[in-house]
């Protein structure tokens, strides 16, 4: 057998993508809540209405013969402001969910943050820009983990924490709402997000038997030539937007390029008292990240006096000897065991991808199955990369974990992108009836999953 007994095999999705019920149960507002729907973006209302269906959907992950679910709790939900009062009604309906869970054999992941900053933080303090609110996550995260700590054993704090690395991508995330998006506040909403992280780490460890990983959506970038300048980029791509943040989650610090690049561009943190300390005591029990395509990076597209963290936004182009997915994700399952290879053999911890899959534009007829032949493709080609990781390679692999693989809106509010092997019945502007109905994919994973992919044919 090439993956190990008792290896995970499950689903990862966020609250706001699949709950709904935006106004119920003494939930609070998020920034989500406000955005309006578009052509082709669904407001956030409903989701896939798995506030009240959830138990529908745990079903076919316990017949797919999942044992394992990562969910995200609702910061507004649990608590409607950010900080303040917890919402005991929010809490005791994340209490059921998880017996839920248990019940089915399912084993639950919480990640407490996937980019849904209660509004009222991001309205009073501009989201992570402020430490405020980095000391209101904390306060959040604790209590979750000590209100569910005794049966939830893995957690996650941020959702691919590398996004606050990214320079155009981290504002919203963070709750940011008004600025000039500064240099000096990507890297002051870094710092926040990181020290957050690190203060729940550090709890779990020092006061609890679960376990805590730092996640990432990792990088995986090619140079796109052989010019030194290509390699030259996609290296700092590489060491800022994934090493500086994996050094963290494992030995407790940034790496010397991180403190020397913030020196010479004369970068205020407003480090505070204790923080290096606090940041020295970071571990991780293992490393999580999503992984979907790889990236080429052409330094012919950099203006010079963009930093690393804008390489890649500036810098990519096409791959030319990849497929690309409806959304131009280049398709590209030997990246994949390339990453399985770095993270493992540069730290040494068992790694755990917790997002993969492909988006793609799917209709229904309303009666039969869809053939998602495209789908079942990409995931056993990415089975087999990650199986030779494991045999080939020595890569301690815990488990894997699909994205969405019942129908969620995307992280866009779009629901033509589908990556489920279970159809959910809706648009982006009619609700139907958000009936799931299972795609061909979903008999072939079930068989994958029940021969711990022994069989992936």
């Amino acid at each position: 057998m090439v993956l190990k007994k008792g290896f995970y095999w499950g689903n990862s999705v966020s609250s706001m993508q699949t709950e709904g019920a935006w106004n119920e149960g003494g939930k609070g507002k998020s920034v989500y809540d406000i955005r309006e729907a578009s052509e082709f973006a669904s407001d956030w209302t409903v989701a896939t209405d798995s506030y009240h269906r959830y138990k529908e959907d745990f079903d076919f992950m316990e017949d797919l013969g999942m044992n394992m679910y990562r969910f995200q709790i609702s910061w507004s939900r649990v608590n409607p402001g950010g900080d303040g009062e917890f919402n005991e009604e929010g809490i005791a309906f994340y209490n059921q969910f998880i017996d839920d869970l248990i019940e089915r054999g399912i084993e639950p992941m919480i990640c407490l943050y996937h980019f849904d900053m209660p509004l009222n933080l991001a309205e009073k303090y501009n989201g992570f820009l402020s430490r405020e609110v980095t000391d209101a996550f904390a306060r959040y995260g604790i209590e979750m983990v000590k209100r569910f700590g005794h049966k939830v054993k893995h957690w996650i704090t941020f959702n691919e924490q590398n996004v606050y690395h990214m320079e155009t991508q981290a504002f919203q995330p963070a709750g940011y709402l008004t600025g000039n998006k500064t240099l000096d506040e990507l890297y002051q909403i870094q710092h926040n997000v990181m020290i957050a992280h690190a203060y729940v780490a550090n709890y779990i460890h020092e006061e609890t038997d679960c376990q805590i990983s730092g996640m990432l959506a990792y990088q995986e970038v090619y140079p796109a030539t052989s010019h030194p300048k290509d390699v030259f980029v996609a290296r700092q791509a590489d060491e800022f937007l994934n090493n500086n943040l994996l050094e963290v989650f494992v030995y407790g610090r940034y790496l010397d390029s991180f403190w020397t690049f913030v020196e010479n561009e004369g970068i205020d943190l407003k480090l505070q008292e204790g923080d290096l300390d606090v940041l020295s005591k970071v571990r991780s029990d293992y490393l999580t990240f999503s992984y979907y395509q790889s990236l080429v990076i052409d330094h012919r597209n950099i203006p010079e006096d963009t930093p690393p963290n804008g390489f890649l936004e500036q810098g990519q182009v096409d791959n030319e000897y990849l497929e690309a997915s409806e959304w131009n994700w280049q398709i590209d399952p030997l990246g994949f065991r390339n990453v399985l290879n770095k993270i493992y053999s540069r730290y040494h911890l068992p790694v755990f991808p917790i997002e993969n899959g492909i988006g793609v534009i799917e209709e229904w007829d309303g009666k039969n199955p869809i053939q998602d032949d495209y789908r079942i493709e990409y995931l056993k080609d990415h089975l087999q990369a990650m199986k030779d990781a494991v045999e080939l390679d020595g890569v301690d692999v815990m488990g894997y974990l699909g994205w969405g693989m019942i129908d969620i809106l995307s992280s866009q509010g779009d629901m033509r992108k589908r990556y489920g092997v279970v159809y959910v019945n809706r648009e982006n502007h009619d609700l139907k009836d958000l009936k799931r109905v299972p795609k061909k994919s979903y008999d072939w994973l079930k068989k994958v999953i029940e021969s711990n992919a022994e069989n992936i044919d």
